[in-house]
Formats: C-alpha cells, structure tokens, sequence
C-alpha cells in the first residue's frame, strides 16, 4: 500500500479502470488517493478553520460531573453533545493542548481528539463511481429473469451462494425488525429501498449530534454512494423491480455517519451507535473503520480514548439488543500476525508506516468484543483476493466480491462483483468486504425475524451454528501465480479465512 488511503477502506474499485467512490483495488496492498498532498481532507485544507474535535470518557450512568464540565471550559473546549449513560463527552476545541490539559481532571478517565485536520467545511468532494449497471443490461437480464425472481435476480450470484434465494421461498424476513445502516448515508427514495425504509430509526450522526430533520440520512449529490449499496444487499424489497436483498421483508435504516469528505470520526460512530441502541434497531451493518487510525493503540493517549468510546457505544447497544455486524478490511493482511506494518494512518494528516501488534492496537468497531467481523468471498466461494483474515479474528464469511478474472461467476451473472442499488434509482456493482458484511447483517436479520426474543448473544451463536462450515483453501493462489497470496490456519469449522463458516440464510429462516 501507499502512504495515502482513501476514505471508504472497506469497499474496492473495479477493473479497466472503473472507479468506485468506496476504493481501493482488487490486488491487495493496493492503494489510491483523492487527498491533497498534504494528506488532509481536501474540505479541511480549504476551511481554514483550526478547531478539532475531542471525546472525554467519564463514569456512565450519571452525566458529567459539574467540575468536569467546568474544566472543559476552562481548557477552551464546548461541548457538542455528552451521551451520559456510557460516559462520553463530545466537544470541540482550538487549544492544542485541550487533551493533555483535561486528562488531568479528576473523573476523566481518557481525552483524545478524533482527527488530526482541522473540522471540515460543508463543502464537498467526488471520488468516483461505481460501475454502474447500464439500461441495457438491466433489459437484458430482465428478459432472461426466472419466474419468481426480481429483474435483476439472475445476476446476484452472492443470493444462491448463500441460499437466501432458497430462504426466500420459506420467509422473507419481519417488517418488526430493522438492520441499521451505519455508514455515508441512505437514499430512501430509490424504489427497491423505500417500501423497507425505517424513517423513524434513521438520522445524520456526522456531527457527532443526532440530526433528524427530513431528508438528512441521505447522501448529498457528489457524496459516496456507499451507503445505499448496503442498504440494497440487505433489504431490496422483492417488488418486481430491480434487485433481491438477502432479507427483503425486513425494515432499514440510514444512519448516516461520513462527513462529505469521506470520513468516519469517533464521535459520529458513537451517535450512530447509540442512536440504533435507543431507537429499536436490532442489527447494524458497519463497513468502515473508524477514522482516522486504521489501527488504535492502546499506549497512545488519543487512541486508547477513540478505542474506549467507540466500545462503550457498542457495547451499551448490545445490551439494549443491537447485534453489531462489521467488514473486517480489505488489506490482506493476516490479524493473527505477530505484527502489521499500518503506512496509512493517520488518514487526515501525516501518515508513516507504523509497525503494529493487532492484539494492542485495533480496527474499531471491527475487532471490539461482541462485534461479528466479516471476510469476504468470491464467486468461487474462496476467500477474496483483498480480505483481511485470520485465526480468531475472523467470525464469518459471506460473499463480497472479487476481480472477475480470480473468481468468475456462473452465468446468468455476468460481474465477480456484488450489485446493490445507487443513489438516483440505479443500480451498480461494488466488492469488498463493505459488500460481504451486509449479506452477513441480511442473514442475522433472518434469524430475528424466526427467533423475534433472541437477544444479541443468541442470535450471534445461531449464525455461527448455522454457518457452512468451509475448509482452509491450501494452498491459496488466488491470482495462480503459484507463489502463496495468504496462509489460512485452523479448523475446518474455525479457521482464519472463513471464521465458522459461509453464512447460511436458508438455515436462518429454517431454525
């Protein structure tokens, strides 16, 4: 990889040089970048503005304390908003030394700003497309569509890959549950979308304060489409039109968390958690990191306060009864390792190569407790050229997408991609482990809809269970150079490629 990362890290750009707005490349440890030179935003390089933003973690349970309160102030901070029953305080500050300052004051048990640039202005920034499925594909697949089956059906090879076009035969999934969207925002207007869409679950959290007012969970016109790609795979209602979600009877939610820009801060994730905690969503889909530290480490004073904020909103969600679902990366890279080499962070300023142990320093919400982790597969059922893996960190696997050249599909598919819907009412194709994880929210979302009392830890044990079990690929030569592009260890029901197995959706509506 390059020292500079683009902004959407769990998703992939296609081949003969289509673009994606989530992308990196399909050949792993590849790059590309739309950041100034500089490695800032470009909103921010031309804001100007020289306040950051920071989070301070008290005692849950009670609000902050008065003489906290007094102390931000004091260090020349204001608060944003304070999510009191897990002890986190939003605020913002131009004095450089607000963190340092502050960590000092009796009750405050971590401060760290969650960016290294400066707040962003409003301002706007296009990163590319996805390949878009034209006019006359659509028609033509439409024509060769099977009775039953929505238009578009015969070219989502990811559905039989996990039975959910046998699923579907037996449920579809409750209107009673909704899978929300973390992520760059959802078009609710598209028409395989709005029969699903959850009004009342969804909200812009990029601020890092609830923002309900109509309309503000979508993407702007040049924002990344990302978001309502994810929607489409979880829950494109079966309508006659367009696509087939894993769970098309289910309810979703956009909740929107990426600034214009592209990125993902602490305190965005954290209202996006707490906000699906509080407002009945009972699986959230999160394909990204949290910015702007690929990794976080623990020994670092920033870090250890972005890692602890972002476990206490997901842990407090698990426990109102969210099951939180995560892309596990798209680097290659082995997280069992004794050690990775991280040349990207910090994202929004000067990025060094970094060398990292992955039990200290982790991808947040990817690798917190409790959070499913998913790699990603290709049409061929392998593992994906780009997913991250290993032993013990990898929970699950489900179908994301790879170069068409590694992993073609059967036909009627034409595209080793994943199609999902595009803002403006189209539809498109994307891979990565963005695309892989909300097959794995789709599926979770089934078993609620068979079991609507399971809590988060049943529900968790039932994917696992009910996960096809899938032996090491050894040796793994996805791209048959006959050099080895990955080693996977383990069981044939716990390894590091494919967790407990590909996930399974017609067992999840069968149990």
């Amino acid at each position: 990889m390059t020292a500079s990362h683009p902004r959407h890290r769990r998703a992939l750009v296609v081949p003969a040089g289509m673009a994606m707005a989530t992308a990196l490349a399909f050949l792993p440890n590849t790059a590309a970048t739309a950041a100034p030179a500089d490695g800032r935003p470009a909103a921010a390089a031309e804001a100007g503005a020289d306040a950051l933003s920071y989070v301070v973690n008290v005692h849950g349970g009670h609000g902050a304390p008065a003489h906290v309160k007094k102390a931000i102030a004091k260090a020349g901070g204001t608060i944003v908003t304070s999510y009191d029953k897990i002890g986190v305080i939003v605020v913002h500050s131009s004095n450089p030394d607000f963190a340092e300052t502050v960590r000092k004051v009796r009750g405050v048990q971590s401060a760290g700003n969650t960016r290294n640039a400066p707040l962003p202005s409003a301002a706007t920034q296009d990163m590319g497309t996805p390949k878009v499925l034209s006019a006359a594909e659509a028609a033509e697949a439409g024509a060769e569509a099977a009775e039953g089956e929505d238009p578009l059906q015969g070219l989502q090879w990811d559905l039989p890959a996990i039975k959910a076009d046998k699923a579907h035969e037996k449920s579809l999934g409750s209107a009673k549950v909704t899978v929300g969207v973390i992520d760059t925002g959802v078009d609710d207007t598209h028409p395989d979308i709005a029969p699903n869409f959850d009004r009342d679950a969804s909200v812009n959290c990029v601020t890092g304060k609830p923002d309900t007012s109509d309309g503000a969970w979508r993407p702007g016109a040049d924002e990344s489409p990302h978001g309502t790609h994810v929607a489409g795979e979880i829950a494109a209602a079966k309508n006659g039109i367009g696509m087939t979600g894993v769970a098309p009877g289910v309810k979703v939610s956009g909740i929107k968390v990426s600034t214009p820009a592209g990125y993902f801060y602490t305190e965005a994730v954290v209202c996006g958690f707490m906000w699906a905690a509080e407002h009945g969503v009972d699986v959230t889909n999160n394909s990204y990191y949290t910015d702007p530290w690929y990794f976080n480490c623990k020994d670092d004073p920033d870090q250890k306060a972005l890692l602890e904020a972002v476990t206490r909103a997901t842990r407090y969600a698990e426990r109102k009864g969210t099951v939180n679902v995560a892309a596990a990366g798209n680097e290659n890279y082995d997280l069992a390792a004794d050690e990775i080499t991280d040349p990207v962070s910090p994202n929004d300023g000067t990025a060094s190569d970094r060398v990292i142990d992955p039990d200290e320093c982790l991808d947040i919400p990817t690798q917190l407790p409790g959070v499913v982790t998913v790699a990603a597969t290709g049409a061929k059922g392998l593992k994906s050229s780009f997913s991250n893996y290993g032993r013990g960190f990898i929970d699950i696997a489900a179908p994301g997408g790879d170069s068409t050249a590694y992993q073609p599909p059967a036909p009627p598919a034409t595209s080793g991609l994943i199609l999902g819907t595009l803002p403006g009412g189209g539809w498109g194709y994307m891979a990565g482990t963005s695309m892989a994880s909300p097959h794995v929210a789709g599926v979770a979302a089934l078993i609620k809809s068979t079991h609507p009392y399971a809590p988060p830890a049943m529900v968790k044990a039932l994917l696992y269970a009910e996960a096809d079990a899938t032996a090491c690929t050894d040796p793994y030569d996805i791209n048959g150079d006959g050099k080895a592009d990955a080693v996977c260890e383990g069981p044939k029901n716990r390894n590091g490629f494919y967790g407990w197995g590909i996930a399974d959706a017609l067992d999840a509506v069968t149990w």
